[in-house]
């Protein structure tokens, strides 16, 4: 009775410290997540790509719900994809607090995808020796506006005349932007030219430049910026925004609010990538999404060749679906896409059928030319390096000519008959059993016969063949 009672004390007790160790774990991570005023720091470098749209989204709501009172943008980028680019806008759009872009530090620009960022924050802020602009969209073959390749450019009366005409416009009179390109070049800027404009409305920015950074590709410093109201701030580091947005009212989508006037005195907290967004910005490099789905088509591809070798058919079904994941976030060509994989069908099928080369060097052309199309975009970083396609298509030219020169060596070998082809080579007996002698030669037991007495062990050379039974001799 007594040691049953001893028994149930001690289950309550660990029950007891079970429930503490909870609790005390419950304090510490409430500890770590404690809801407290501050400013959020959050910053773009690089091109904007659908990693920097889910680390954005993701950060500015749990800077939200931990009590941040302006989230700073730190911004330093050359562009990026337009879908991520009007993600992240919608978001900062529909933000319950004030989002504040900043272009940091000095040498940084907001080129591109970053104006349209810039355009739609609620503060908009630069650090001297910076500049933003250039926000005409590009798309694969070339820049709208642009003649194609080839074209001849227009004549020389032509551009006088416009000279003149521009002459006897009246000094402040608004000129419409000529149109030129294709009809999708203009459907995309006159896209891009309502978007920032509607941007620069929103909050009383400088919508005439807005146009012309899209329609003619213009760029500022951040003086010029300021002077123009293309921007709202020009600081020299963090502390001096602060201290500059302080007190100023800003129009959020559920009204307008007026920053507190201490809002320099908050702490300052940076909200850096987990491991989830650095995850995300690997795989959907367009250099590792090629790498990955080459990777994928040949593991299967062999998998069929070798069916049960397991390991290339689960490396490549990994590879695929990570490759497949990334090329449905990425622009991508799926002409491209075809021709690299069948690129690599040829190439593998050489080996398999040979074709003295006909099938690899079209494999090998395939997979060039589908690599180079693969990502539909001209956006820097967001392509495929031309190195990296280069050093595919030469390892992969230099394998087809090993395997080209091995046949050919193959070839050249004199002919021998089937039932001739192991004579002449040498074989170690391995067992004698009732008289029958059994060989081991290239991995294989054949059966043998001697006309001298032999020992386990002893080598033996092949002097004859005869069906499935060997003649030999000690060697």
């Amino acid at each position: 009775m007594l040691k049953r009672i001893s028994d149930r004390v001690q289950l309550r007790g660990a029950k007891v410290a079970i429930l503490m160790l909870l609790a005390g774990l419950a304090v510490l991570a409430s500890g770590q997540q404690e809801v407290r005023p501050h400013v959020a720091e959050l910053s773009i470098e690089g091109p904007i790509g659908p990693a920097t749209t889910d680390y954005l989204v993701r950060t500015m709501e749990e800077a939200q719900e931990l009590g941040a009172q302006l989230v700073v943008i730190q911004m330093d980028t050359p562009g990026g994809l337009d879908a991520a680019t009007r993600d992240i806008i919608k978001h900062i759009l529909a933000s319950p607090i004030p989002v504040a872009t900043y272009v940091h530090p000095a040498g940084a620009r907001a080129a591109s995808a970053g104006t349209y960022i810039l355009y739609a924050s609620h503060i908009a802020a630069m650090t001297p020796a910076t500049t933003l602009g250039a926000a005409t969209p590009v798309q694969m073959g070339g820049v709208p506006g642009q003649p194609p390749p080839g074209e001849a450019p227009e004549s020389a009366e032509k551009e006088s005349g416009e000279q003149e005409k521009e002459k006897d416009e009246k000094p402040g009179e608004k000129k419409e932007a000529p149109t030129s390109g294709t009809a999708l070049e203009r459907k995309m800027v006159n896209d891009s030219v309502a978007f920032i404009r509607g941007l620069a409305r929103r909050h009383g920015r400088n919508a005439d430049w807005a146009e012309k950074a899209v329609r003619e590709a213009a760029t500022l410093t951040a003086s010029e910026a300021l002077e123009l109201n293309v921007i709202d701030i020009v600081a020299k580091d963090n502390e001096d925004l602060l201290r500059q947005v302080a007190g100023r009212k800003v129009a959020l989508e559920t009204g307008e609010i007026t920053l507190s006037a201490d809002i320099a005195e908050l702490p300052v907290e940076a909200y850096e990538p987990d491991w989830r967004n650095e995850i995300l910005a690997l795989i959907t490099n367009p250099q590792i999404a090629y790498i990955l789905l080459l990777i994928g088509i040949y593991g299967l591809i062999f998998e069929g060749y070798n069916p049960g070798a397991l390991v290339p058919g689960i490396v490549g079904i990994i590879c695929l679906l990570l490759a497949f994941y990334a090329l449905q976030v990425l622009p991508i060509n799926y002409a491209g896409l075809a021709l690299i994989i069948v690129g690599a069908l040829l190439i593998v099928a050489e080996v398999f059928m040979p074709s003295f080369g006909a099938l690899g060097i079209g494999g090998v052309i395939a997979l060039v030319i589908g690599s180079v199309m693969l990502i539909d975009s001209d956006v820097p970083g967001m392509q495929v390096s031309r190195g990296l396609i280069g050093a595919i298509a030469g390892v992969s030219g230099l394998a087809l000519l090993g395997f080209l020169m091995a046949v050919g060596k193959s070839l050249r070998k004199p002919r021998v008959a089937i039932d001739q082809a192991l004579v002449g080579r040498t074989a170690i007996v391995s067992n004698i059993e009732d008289g029958e002698v059994l060989v081991h030669v290239d991995g294989e037991i054949w059966s043998a016969h001697c006309d001298q007495p032999l020992q386990p062990g002893q080598r033996v050379r092949i002097v004859g063949q005869k069906g499935l039974k060997l003649q030999v001799e000690p060697g």
